[in-house]
């Protein structure tokens, strides 16, 4: 997969991780952006190592899950490093 397609994969994973994982992460089109195209990283390299599939040549069904479930890791670790941040006063 190119580079653009690969950067479009993972605006869309970042994009359907931030609807199935609503909350305040903060950030915005750019921070969905880039923690979209590191899930689709790890959730391809969660993929071809557990499953041995190679999801790295082209868009499918299955390149667009396992992008969705890396970026779903990485939304919910963001999350939980941005959420400890806050101060109650």
């Amino acid at each position: 997969m190119s580079f653009i397609g690969f950067l479009i994969l993972g605006l869309l994973a970042g994009a359907l991780a931030k609807l199935i994982l609503p909350g305040k992460q903060g950030g915005g089109i750019f921070i969905t952006m880039l923690l979209g195209v590191i899930g689709a990283f790890l959730g391809g390299f969660i993929g071809g190592s557990i499953l041995g599939v190679n999801l790295g040549s082209t868009f499918s069904l299955m390149s667009i899950l396992f992008a969705v479930i890396g970026a779903l890791i990485v939304l919910a670790i963001y999350g939980a490093i941005t959420g400890r941040k806050r101060s109650r006063v």
